[in-house]
This record gives C-alpha cells, structure tokens and sequence, in this order.
C-alpha cells in the first residue's frame, strides 16, 4: 500500500499508539545536546575573520579548518563509535562524548597556531561523532515509526538553534572582550579565544544530566527487542582496526589474498589522487598555512580508510553492508541529501563573513539578524518538513524523499540572491529563506536512512549517513567556497556561488531515490534474511 514501509506495520505502530512523556522529555535533552554541538561547531563562522588576522591565515585554511580537518575524524570515528552505539548503552557512550567535545572546545581557546587549533578541532570532532548514532538510535526506540520522521525533525532543530546562538554568543563575547581588554585578557587571551572558553565549559555540566537518561529497551517498539550485546567493545574494536590506517592493512591482509590486493590497490589509488589535486591546487592561493596540502591529505586519508572499512564490513557482517552500501536505495538517499549538505553547510559557514567583509555588518549586528533569524528559520525548515514527510508517507511510500528534493531545489535561489546582493537587508532576509529550505531535507533523509535497515543496524546506518554529510558536504564544500574565495577576485561571493555545481548532481540521485526507495522499504526484512540475518 501507498506509505507502508517496513516499520509501518498495525502491530507495532498503530495509529492510536501514545508516546509516553518520558519520551519527549528525553528528546528535549537531546535536543539541548544537539544545539551545544552545534554552538561548538559553528561558532567557527563568527570568528573567522578574528582568527583569520590573529593566525595570519587565509580563506583556504579557513575552510580547511571548518571542514576538513572536523569532518575527517568526525567521520571516521563516527563508524566505530556507530558500531559502539548498536552494542553498548547509547547514553553513556553520548555523555562521554560530550564530555570530550566539550573539553576540546574549551581548548580551543587556548589555541596561539594553527596547528594546534586544528588539533583541538580534531579532537572536537571525535567527541561530537558519538551524539548523532547514539541520538539516531535511541530517538528509533522511544518514538513509534509513524512518529520517527518528527522526532528526528525535532532532535535535528538543534543544529539550526545551536548555530544560530553561536553567531550571538560568539559576537558579544568577542566583541565586549576586546573592549573590556583591549591588549588582551586574562592569561593573554584575546576575544576569540574567550568565545571558545564560554561556550565549551557548559557541555561539562551537560553531560552530568545525559547520564541520568534510562536506556530504553532495544528494538522493542518495533516488535524485534534486542538483547544486550555482552561484549559491546568487541565489535568497537574491529571497526575501530578495520577503519584507522596503517591497522587497515592488516585487516585486510587476514581477509585473504584478494582482499590485500584491494586494499592495497585503494590506498594507491587515492594516494596518487591526494598528490595530483594538490599539485593541480598548489601555488594558486595565497595560504600561509599549507592547507592545500592538508585538505586533501586528510581526505585521501579519510576516503581510503572508508572504501578499507567498506570493504572489511561486507565480509564481517554482510547482512549490515547489504542493507546500507548494497542498497542502491540507501545510498541515493544518503549522498542526495549530502549534496543538500554541500551547499548548505557552506553557506552556514561562510554567511558571517560575508557580510563582515562585503557589507559591512557588524558582530553583534550579525548576531541578532543573521544568527537569531537563522535558529528560527532552521526551526521552521526542519520541523515543518518533518511533519511533511511524515504526511506525505501516508499517500507516498517516497513521500520523504520528496521533501528531501524540494529542500534541495528551493535553497537553490535565496542562495544565488544572497551571495550577489550588495544590500544587507535583502542578504538577511535571502539567508533566513535558504536556511528554512535546506533544513526542510534533514528530518526526511534522516528518517529514510533508519528505515532501510533493521534496528541493530541503526547506528551503523547512522555513521554512514552522517559520511556523507561530513566527507562529502562538510569536507569539501565549505573548503570549496574559501579556495575559490582565496583565488578568485570575485571573493566569497564567487566561492559561494560555486558550491552549486553539486545540484544537479543531487538531483539526479534524488530522481533514482524516488523510485528505488519504496521497494526497499517494503523488503528490508526479506532481503535482511536474503543476505544472512537470522529474524525469527
């Protein structure tokens, strides 16, 4: 029938099921989670012009920074520690985290290089690779099905909230600091780095209520409880040798002659492509900092250890690697919407400065029309398309993936109105409409993600969602507009005008996704059995 998919069954999920209030308590948690995260991501975007003066550095390291050198580990980590999130108790493993983050973020502020700033931001994205598999998972088992897309809508509201108080926090915090310190403050510090102090030091305390939340119990919502893995580390430990390089090799060499022919074969391959891009993008921009260099290092790096990581799941548990990179329909999904991140992670990114630079606004300015609009707008977008593609799945086994393209194609002119502009006002008012758009696709990519595979697989599904998100929209794209920035006269404006590229793109994956998906949700359990998984 129209909308029905695999957790969409009368005995699981019945229309007149009641949520328990728990259940919303513990996603307003989340949710503050969420928004912290994102407050110690983001606020990055309202200190780049500081710390672009400070460090001496140029756009290319700024976007390296942002998103390269973040979204490598963040990605990475993100595997094992989404293996971790299907074993282990998902709200000890968040708080942890959180913990973790919060404390890199705090030395942030202590950061006097770019090296060791981008070694905290390094750290930073650990920390935050364990609260979305472990959030993603424990949302899927305290909301029915017919709910999933809202809650995960919800709990997603938090990035746009918490990177829209990032620009408040961080242009009052800069801005009184150096006021108030003209030469610098305390232990030499000077606002930007207070900025970090005042937005890390929180998720310490944070992270003391995480670890009140219950657990609840595994599956059972959907009629397939799990029982607690006894060694949740096991399975951590594997991911975590089969993703890291060198131990990759190893991995594969255990696997068989074959399987060290490939991986051997991916290391060269994505070696030779690390060097040829950095040659071809050498010398054309006018960093300090090698960034050039360590952007595609670091994603050399992070492409090889995923293509190692993929290969080593299919032969340790095929049933997982069959419903998430055997599956056509997961994969459309996952990487359309990681287009939408593309675009829109870099103008997230680089709106502040822009308006710094080329229209004049100031921090505290920037923090109340641009940052405040964009918490509400990001709000607005995800929420209201959460509701979306729950609605449209009642008429439409791919209603989600409609939402998922209307937030792609609808971002695409207030983005080209904004970054062309020379009137703040119109910038303002382009940036809160795209912002709302793009936001629109999280809720429904998330919820389609989850419901292509079986709930042990939640977390794992998860991570590789989120490779997408981060290897792809994360770790090019803001790199993309700051490179193009730095060596182009056209500034910001062309850098960002030339993210677009991906739409079409995704586009073409999102037209594959609305007839792939429906099939795939109606037999996840089939060809869960197909490929091995034993369901009683």
């Amino acid at each position: 029938m129209p909308g029905q998919d695999s957790e969409h069954t009368p005995a699981t999920s019945p229309a007149n099921d009641k949520v328990p209030t728990y259940s919303w308590y513990a996603l307003s948690v989340l949710v503050l989670v969420y928004v912290l995260n994102f407050i110690d991501r983001q606020i990055l975007s309202i200190l780049a012009n500081d710390i672009k003066a400070d460090l001496g550095v140029a756009d290319d390291y700024l976007g390296f920074l942002y998103g390269t050198a973040f979204a490598v580990f963040y990605a990475l980590f993100g595997i094992p520690l989404g293996k971790l999130a299907d074993s282990w108790k998902r709200v000890r493993l968040l708080s942890v985290g959180l913990f973790l983050w919060s404390t890199m973020t705090a030395l942030s502020g202590f950061a006097k290089n770019a090296t060791t700033l981008t070694v905290a931001r390094i750290g930073v994205g650990v920390g935050e690779a364990t609260a979305s598999p472990s959030a993603y998972s424990l949302i899927a088992d305290w909301f029915p099905a017919r709910l999933r897309a809202t809650a995960l809508a919800i709990y997603s509201s938090g990035l746009y909230i918490g990177g829209g108080i990032s620009l408040l926090i961080g242009g009052l915090v800069v801005e009184n600091w150096n006021e108030a310190y003209p030469g610098g403050g305390p232990l030499g510090l000077v606002g930007w780095q207070a900025a970090f102090l005042s937005v890390g030091i929180p998720g310490l305390l944070l992270a003391l209520w995480v670890v009140s939340l219950k657990e609840p119990v595994r599956g059972a919502i959907d009629g397939l409880p799990t029982p607690e893995n006894p060694k949740p580390f096991k399975g951590f430990f594997e991911e975590l040798l089969a993703v890291i390089p060198p131990f990759t090799i190893f991995g594969a060499a255990k696997q068989g002659a074959g399987a060290l022919l490939l991986n051997l074969a991916g290391l060269a391959a994505f070696a030779i492509l690390a060097v040829v891009l950095s040659k071809v993008t050498a010398g054309a921009t006018s960093s300090i900092v090698p960034g050039i260099s360590d952007q595609w290092l670091f994603l050399g790096v992070g492409y090889y250890a995923v293509f190692s990581w993929a290969t080593a799941l299919r032969a340790r548990d095929y049933p997982t690697f069959s419903l998430t990179w055997g599956s056509p329909a997961f994969l459309t999904v996952v990487l359309g919407y990681g287009t939408v991140a593309f675009m829109a992670y870099s103008a997230s990114y680089w709106g502040a400065p822009f308006a710094e630079r080329n229209l004049g606004a100031a921090k505290t300015e920037l923090g109340w029309f641009l940052g405040a609009p964009s918490a509400v707008a990001g709000f607005l977008g995800v929420i209201l398309g959460g509701r979306m593609a729950d609605s449209l799945l009642e008429r439409f086994a791919n209603g989600r993936v409609m939402v998922i393209m209307f937030g792609l194609v609808t971002s695409l002119p207030p983005i080209i109105v904004a970054y062309t502009t020379t009137d703040l006002t119109t910038f303002y008012v382009a940036s809160f409409v795209a912002q709302m758009t793009s936001a629109s696709a999280l809720g429904a990519a998330a919820a389609s993600s989850q419901a292509l595979v079986l709930p042990r697989m939640r977390g794992m599904a998860t991570a590789i969602f989120f490779l997408s998100t981060t290897l792809v929209g994360l770790g090019i794209g803001p790199f993309m507009a700051g490179y193009v920035s730095a060596v182009t006269p056209g500034g910001l404006s062309t850098g960002m005008l030339s993210t677009l590229v991906v739409a079409p793109l995704g586009f073409v994956l999102l037209l594959a996704a609305l007839k792939l998906v429906p099939a795939a949700g109606n037999s996840v359990i089939e060809r869960a059995r197909a490929a091995g998984e034993e369901i009683d």
